[in-house]
């Protein structure tokens, strides 16, 4: 029996914490986990034998930072090969009479991705990769990702699961307090992701205890078709002398679990600070329980890195502009790669309220796959709105596809064979939401009948790749009157009966209807009007319009679909400034209106008191816009000081983000994109200044660092970038970096002020010595911790003087501390 029979009946118990008990068995700080694998067999077998005893169906391999960055490829291939042994020894010694399985397990690689930072998805889809196929051929039983705390990480390791096994995968993804990814991705967002790209099971595991994740566990029950999966702390963590102790008891985290399986989840265990005792309290809980079937939810999402849209509801707004078909400037832009022409384009519409972005730069004359693939990875740069890929090219489909970061829309499919043939397999690799013409091999039929019967081949289809059809929203096809009077009533028909019989969504290229006709807003905003009430779900349109966006809160309103009515009042009150201001900051991309979010992507209006009070340059900042901060500031210099610029435009800016960070207005990527906006700014302002000036105006001297053996240093160099955009000058001494290494550069440079950073339980010991030791040789210098297996108490515990739960935090700290200088 394979690990997915099993589950279809039963709970899938999996194992506890590892790091722990290694550290209890005496790995030292600094030493590499996976070496054990090799150099204490025993230990390994020991520990995974006694979670098979617990009762574990699933035991994962002590593979979880085992790739490439990290080991030479022969010594990889050593380490994954014996930890697979090591745990089909366990099974094998076991006593337990319960089903046994082993689990490769993949942890992150410790690399923020581009834009956000440094590394390339597709080298990253490599790392995993190669870990992924000495696993299969060592004989794992399934994949096992976890502790993920960044969605296009995550993407990256699960398409590296799939193109390089066959075996089931499991995703689970690190949740902060507030019940988002690091990067800000909501679970309903990764459920449209995961559930797309055809993960077999998706939940949450790390960071928190189970009381703590009942929030994120409920959100995953809410949208996935596929088993949850839950792997929480043992709580929150301390120090009690030199030894990481975490504050639930086996019995309350058992009681915790079992309250969640019986809301549904199907797959449990446990991870920081659990141990056979746990996992055996859980078993035996799990054992008087019968595992809630599996039921499809058939919710219709797209998503973005920080949230989903959902189809169904509310209709939803997708923004045309950024389409070169009839717009002279746009296809400009195109031919020019200008880039900041069309990320203004796409955040106008943004602050216009649109809720999804059609992405179409299709020309006879460009490279089309390249750069739609361009076009698509700098429009995630910039707004969170999820995207919608339009295109005929398969090639630049699946270019745009596998660099997006998210569950995007696909414009689309159609009823001809030849079409559906070369789409289906691209949407059922990389998930997405497809939009389906009713066409086919004869054109587009005249009535609303025969294009129904289109959308039910393509139902048919579709099914046949594994697409279901809460995934397909059908275009029915708005053809213009002026040249057949009939062809709007064919078109309303046709949206009705799609909806009503199909039960499936509908979408329409609403203006087409008018088209070669006078004053065509007037035409096109009452078509809208009467298709959605015939059961519309979405629209390609033009947000600008102020007819169409009459009639959307409008309609909104007099369907009980805006709560007291509270969205109107608001459009209703900015009528006479309809018209949106190129490159104004606005009120966020539409929350509210079918978005499963909290917070804006915009950011400013708050603390800037409203969208005119930001000079052109904070606007650049705010909004992310690196090329326009750096030409802007250029022009400035001609007639203002350097300093006077980073006074009164790049610092200010800088704040308003940063405190909507604070606020969780904004997520990660913002502020880490206004950062670098802020980076392009500075750059024209030292070269203006030249390299002396530059040197006096730095900032203190702050040392920072990831602590010996753990090599995963996103959250240091987030802390290294924010820190240097507020003038401090930053050592940054890497990862793995040993106690003495940092305690001497602080002697060099008389810092105030250390950083340490650790992601794993089993590197904390380290971030303790280091404390200890940099009391001893720089007493004067307060330390700062952060990291996800952190908390205050915890860093209190071993003697931290801060715990910075993020780099704004840090940021904060730093300079209360220099005000005292």
């Amino acid at each position: 029996m394979n690990i997915l029979e099993f589950l279809k009946d039963n709970f899938v118990i999996l194992d506890g914490g590892m790091g722990t008990l290694l550290q209890e068995a005496g790995l030292q700080p600094g030493e590499l986990p996976e070496r054990w694998n090799v150099s204490h067999p025993e230990e390994i077998v020991r520990i995974q034998k006694a979670y098979f005893d617990a009762g574990s169906n699933v035991v994962l391999a002590n593979t979880f930072g085992a790739n490439s960055l990290k080991f030479e490829e022969e010594e990889l291939q050593t380490l994954i090969r014996a930890a697979i042994a090591n745990a089909r020894k366990a099974a094998a010694e076991s006593a337990g009479i319960q089903e046994k399985f082993v689990a490769l397990d993949i942890g992150p690689i410790g690399k923020l991705l581009k834009p956000y930072g440094d590394y390339e998805f597709e080298d990253a889809v490599s790392v995993y990769a190669k870990t992924v196929r000495i696993g299969t051929e060592a004989g794992a039983d399934l994949i096992f990702i976890e502790t993920m705390n960044d969605s296009y990480d995550t993407k990256a390791a699960l398409l590296a699961a799939k193109e390089n096994s066959g075996l089931p995968v499991f995703v689970s993804n690190a949740y902060g307090s507030d019940g988002k990814l690091m990067t800000g991705a909501s679970p309903a967002a990764m459920v449209a992701m995961l559930e797309g790209m055809h993960a077999d099971a998706i939940g949450a595991n790390c960071s928190l205890g189970p009381e703590q994740l009942i929030g994120v566990i409920e959100e995953y029950l809410e949208y996935a078709s596929v088993p949850v999966l839950l792997k929480p702390n043992a709580g929150l963590p301390r120090s009690e002398n030199g030894k990481t102790v975490y504050d639930v008891t086996p019995p309350d985290f058992a009681e915790s679990v079992e309250k969640l399986l019986k809301k549904g989840v199907r797959i449990t265990g446990g991870c920081c600070g659990t141990t056979p005792e746990f996992i055996k309290a859980v078993s035996k809980k799990a054992k008087n329980l019968s595992p809630l079937p599996l039921t499809e939810k058939n919710r219709s999402l797209v998503s973005s890195y920080t949230h989903a849209v959902e189809f169904g509801g509310a209709p939803i707004l997708i923004g045309e502009r950024i389409n070169p078909t009839g717009k002279k400037r746009f296809q400009q832009a195109l031919r020019e790669e200008d880039m900041d022409y069309i990320l203004n384009e796409a955040l106008r519409q943004q602050d216009a309220g649109v809720h999804v972005l059609d992405v179409n730069v299709g020309l006879p004359e460009i490279d089309e796959p390249a750069l739609l693939e361009k076009v698509t990875k700098e429009l995630q740069a910039v707004t969170d709105l999820p995207l919608q890929i339009d295109t005929t090219d398969t090639v630049a489909m699946e270019a745009a596809l596998r660099c997006y970061n998210g569950k995007a829309m696909v414009n689309s499919v159609n009823g001809k064979a030849e079409v559906m043939e070369s789409v289906f397999p691209l949407v059922a690799k990389y998930g997405g939401f497809v939009v389906a013409l009713t066409l086919d091999e004869d054109g587009i039929p005249e009535s609303a009948e025969k294009r129904v019967k289109i959308a039910e081949k393509i139902i048919e289809k579709a099914a046949e790749y594994g697409i279901k059809t809460k995934d397909l929203i059908f275009d029915p096809l708005a053809m213009t009157i002026s040249a057949d009077t009939k062809a709007a009533l064919s078109t309303i028909q046709a949206v009705h009966s799609i909806r009503t019989e199909l039960n499936v969504n509908t979408s329409l290229g609403v203006s087409n209807v008018s088209f070669g006709l006078p004053s065509r807003n007037i035409i096109t905003s009452t078509f809208f009007a009467l298709c959605l009430e015939e059961g519309l779900s979405a629209a390609i349109m033009n947000p600008y319009s102020a007819e169409m966006m009459n009639v959307f809160y409008a309609y909104k309103a007099l369907h009980n679909m805006d709560e007291n009515c509270m969205e109107y009042i608001d459009y209703a009150s900015k009528l006479p400034a309809l018209q949106p201001v190129a490159g104004a900051v606005g009120q966020g991309s539409g929350a509210g209106n079918g978005s499963l979010k909290t917070g804006s992507a915009s950011s400013g209006s708050d603390a800037a008191g409203g969208k005119d009070a930001l000079s052109p340059l904070q606007n650049a900042i705010v909004r992310g816009l690196k090329e326009k901060a750096g030409n802007l500031t250029k022009e400035k210099l001609q007639n203002e000081k350097p300093l006077e610029i980073i006074q009164g435009d790049v610092i200010p800016a800088l704040n308003i983000v940063g405190e909507d960070f604070e606020k969780k207005k904004v997520y990660l990527p913002q502020l880490l994109m206004a950062a670098e906006a802020a980076k392009a700014a500075f750059e024209e302002v030292k070269a203006k200044m030249g390299s002396s000036e530059e040197n006096a105006s730095s900032g203190c001297p702050i040392v920072i660092a990831t602590v010996h053996g753990d090599i995963h240093d996103i959250g240091k160099n987030i802390v290294k970038l924010i820190l240097e955009n507020y003038g401090f000058a930053v050592s940054d001494l890497g990862k793995d970096v040993p106690a003495q290494t940092i305690a001497e550069e602080t002697v060099r440079l008389h810092a105030p002020l250390v950083g340490l950073s650790a992601l794993m339980t089993t590197t904390v010991p380290a971030m303790e010595e280091t404390i200890k030791l940099l009391r001893e040789k720089a007493p004067w210098a307060k330390v700062c911790v952060g990291g996800a297996v952190l908390t205050k108490e915890y860093a209190d515990s071993i003697g931290a003087d801060c715990y910075c739960r993020d780099a704004m935090e840090t940021v904060r700290y730093a300079e209360e501390l220099t005000k005292n200088l």
